[in-house]
């Protein structure tokens, strides 16, 4: 059996897959930090390995240049891509967001506040719920309380989160269960990962992120999930690479991944 088949029926299980957001995916995880470009040969193994078809990425690729997401060149026999300067412009916030490590302590502070625009988790009446070392935005609350979180039912933890993030952390929660017992090769783990993330972006990027402490009992087991996502992150990565470091006749080389490449998912402390 395929050690990647459930990774990829879940991924084809959605709807109809958009291969350019899948693209966009591989861009920013596994091309940006290695001079920026991949060759069509290159990115067309590795999403053959996910079951995308060959023409469904060549209309991918068309629709990204359309829309100013990237640009193409010719390198001697190889047609390479890379993300135009548009395209570059776009990742800088949702890189970070996607990135970020685990919260390294629990949160002691909280805000519930009231008022138009208050960033947080909706704990109805207009009030919102955010640690106290959150982003408060950019309007000033009409009220607000500030200190611990003393109760929390379970009834109330649900309430946090709407059923489309519900679904999305609970495929989450299935997809790392396969990953986590994964013994990849190179192209396997340059693959799984790359299914990883792109579930993990579209989570981090379309809903707000609950601390830990307010996540349901059953989503916060065996770990939260970005702690679990950055843990398979580390252990794929070095065969991942190894994959993006190989070449042959019909697949163009890329560069050498640089030693900044570690800080995803981890505190600045850490080595």
């Amino acid at each position: 059996m395929d050690p990647l088949a459930p990774l990829i029926d879940a991924l084809h299980s959605e709807g109809r897959l958009r291969v350019w957001s899948l693209v966009i995916t591989v861009f920013g995880d596994s091309v940006q930090h290695r001079g920026g470009r991949i060759s069509t040969a290159r990115l067309g193994r590795l999403l053959g390995r996910l079951g995308v078809e060959q023409g469904a990425l060549r209309t991918a690729l068309s629709r990204l240049a359309r829309d100013g997401w990237v640009t193409s060149e010719r390198i001697g026999r190889s047609s390479v891509y890379r993300l135009s300067q548009s395209g570059l412009s776009r990742f800088t916030e949702a890189t970070g967001r996607i990135y970020a490590p685990p919260r390294a302590a629990p949160v002691e502070e909280w805000v519930l506040a009231l008022g138009p625009g208050q960033p947080g988790l909706p704990l109805g009446g207009g009030w919102m719920l955010r640690p106290g070392d959150a982003d408060g935005g950019t309007m000033p609350p009409s009220c607000a309380v500030t200190g611990s979180l003393s109760a929390l039912s379970d009834e109330m933890r649900e309430t946090l989160l709407d059923e489309g993030q519900r679904h999305a952390l609970e495929a989450l929660s299935r997809d790392l269960d396969t990953i986590e017992a994964l013994s990849p090769d190179p192209f396997d783990a340059a693959a799984a990962r790359t299914l990883l993330i792109h579930r993990w972006r579209r989570i981090v990027l379309r809903h707000p992120e609950p601390p830990d402490e307010v996540l349901p009992e059953d989503l916060r087991k065996p770990a939260p999930p970005r702690a679990r996502v950055a843990r398979a992150y580390r252990a794929l990565s070095p065969a991942a690479e190894r994959w993006f470091d190989m070449q042959n006749e019909d697949v163009m080389d890329m560069p050498c991944v640089p030693a900044s490449h570690v800080w995803r998912f981890r505190h600045s402390q850490e080595t």
